[in-house]
């Protein structure tokens, strides 16, 4: 019972995740294709920066995971680090359509705070990272960048996002339906009313809950109002709506491989101090009625078509992972090691291997971002590599 339950809750999470995970790719798509060149690398850097991708963000329908591709496009064109984080932060806490479902849920006073707490928080974060990680040149970007991108070029831009973070989707959806289906939520606010707990012990249970579980900024609107009626705390709720939507494992682990550790420890830091702290100042500022509760049905046609999509596309990555794996334990004395430099992220990876294998000659690429090393298999020339490599936007820093 307890595993069939599990698996109707992995096929629910799907549902939710799928559409708008499949949204926020074609967005990142349409943007580097439609964008002009160095856009993004002229208006996104610095601390003017951060406050235009937050205000950029915040009005977006992007929810917690099509926020990923979203996000992690804009730094793949140029955004800085700092601005790339306060849109990662801001955005999937709120959008339009949250507003209007929060306003109905929790009444117009939280929806709000809400929106105040979400350009808040991205504007810390995004500026704490700014003030670390000084904005920088960005050279291979605008190399790159000097080739009109076409529509081609767009839809590779999109499955490399997917295909850079789909174990961390995978190991999202398997956690976030772990613990729906040993954690349920009805009886859950009860039974925080009922502990000795007080308003803190509310909000750190609702954030230890919330930042690994995937959940839509609207869709968990309805969850956190029965939450409430079922006695959790007002200001505990808002922690489950600022860090359920702006976290999960899935956006941690892809922060984490495109910005690195310690831009990952800010991005949490944020998330979790600026929901504490803004649930805190609500319980005591703010009161808000919960009245005529009930659950919005996100499980249409078009989501299980997506769902399906996604199921197709993992599967797709998974095997081409598997297979990159078995060729690179038959290396061959054939393969040429170049290290490189100027790789950012998983995106990069993925283009410049691209790059490679279509090289006359090549049987096999495989480029890696730590260390940033690029292995060629195949009939061809260091010349034809480090120039191809250059042509990318990436630079050949030792050549073996």
């Amino acid at each position: 019972m307890l595993v069939a339950t599990f698996f109707e809750q992995v096929w629910n999470v799907l549902l939710e995740l799928s559409p708008w995970l499949l949204f926020g790719t074609a967005l990142s798509s349409l943007l580097h294709k439609l964008l002009p060149p160095n856009w993004i690398e002229q208006q996104l850097q610095g601390r003017w920066g951060v406050l235009k991708s937050v205000l950029f963000g915040i009005p977006l329908p992007l929810c917690s995971c099509s926020v990923i591709p979203t996000g992690l496009g804009l730094e793949k064109q140029g955004s800085s680090k700092g601005a790339t984080v306060g849109f990662l932060i801001a955005t999937p806490q709120t959008g339009v359509d949250s507003i209007v479902v929060s306003a109905s849920f929790l009444g117009l006073p939280f929806a709000l705070f809400k929106v105040g707490a979400a350009l808040v928080t991205g504007l810390i974060g995004g500026l704490w990272v700014e003030q670390e990680f000084p904005t920088q040149t960005t050279e291979s970007f605008s190399r790159k960048q000097n080739k009109p991108v076409t529509w081609m070029d767009s839809f590779e831009h999109g499955l490399d996002i997917i295909g850079s973070i789909w174990k961390w989707l995978v190991i999202g959806i398997l956690l976030s339906a772990a613990i729906s289906t040993l954690i349920p939520t009805n009886g859950l606010g009860a039974w925080i009313a009922e502990s000795s707990w007080g308003n803190l012990g509310a909000s750190l249970l609702a954030l230890a809950i919330s930042i690994p579980l995937y959940v839509c900024a609207t869709a968990s609107v309805p969850i956190a109002a029965a939450l409430v009626q079922g006695g959790l705390p007002i200001g505990a709720a808002l922690v489950f709506l600022m860090a359920g939507p702006a976290t999960n494992i899935a956006t941690i682990g892809a922060v984490r491989d495109a910005l690195g550790n310690r831009i990952t420890t800010i991005y949490l830091s944020t998330v979790i101090g600026g929901s504490l702290l803004l649930g805190t100042l609500f319980d005591d500022v703010l009161t808000s009625s919960i009245d005529n509760i009930h659950m919005h049905e996100h499980h249409n046609w078009w989501a299980q078509v997506s769902a399906i999509i996604l199921i197709g596309l993992i599967g797709y990555f998974a095997s081409k992972d598997f297979t990159m794996k078995n060729t690179t334990s038959s290396q061959t004395d054939t393969m040429k090691t170049l290290s490189v430099d100027g790789m950012t992220c998983n995106g990069c990876v993925g283009r410049l291997q691209k790059v490679l294998q279509r090289l006359d000659g090549v049987t096999e690429a495989i480029v890696t971002l730590e260390p940033g090393e690029a292995k060629v298999d195949g009939n061809v020339t260091l010349a034809t590599l480090v120039t191809a490599i250059e042509n990318a936007g990436f630079d050949v820093v030792e050549r073996s």
